[in-house]
């Protein structure tokens, strides 16, 4: 076709900068970024490899579910330092799927950390 690869995946990475207040969008544009994968992966891997992955996803989006449906029940500024605190971990582990879970405690412990700022410079 004579398109660059790497102009498609620099447009795709523009997508959460440039539409990041849309929630709508960023959801959808990530379930399409976890179809996607999972195509590249049916077609690359072996069946075997395949489904030991595909079920290896399904348990981790049930972790990720079990945690949000936790993280709802404390108030906003907390669920904002609980999230907060995935995003660092999730940094620091290089967005692998493992960082993107914390357990109960570990949110209780977030939560009891907390210092709210008494003082916010703008």
């Amino acid at each position: 076709m004579g398109v660059d690869p790497r102009f498609g995946i620099s447009c795709l990475g523009k997508i959460s900068t440039e539409y990041e207040n849309d929630r709508d969008l960023m959801i959808e544009f990530y379930k399409f970024l976890a179809k996607e994968e999972m195509a590249c992966d049916e077609a690359e891997l072996g069946e075997e490899e395949f489904a030991e992955k595909k079920s290896y996803q399904q348990n981790l989006q049930q972790q990720q579910l079990e945690m949000l449906r936790h993280m709802r029940k404390f108030n906003l500024d907390d669920q904002s330092a609980i999230l907060e605190k995935l995003h660092q971990q999730m940094e620091n582990g290089n967005y692998e799927s493992e960082a993107s879970i914390l357990s109960a405690g570990q949110m209780e412990e977030i939560i009891q950390r907390k210092v709210t700022p008494l003082f916010m410079p703008s």
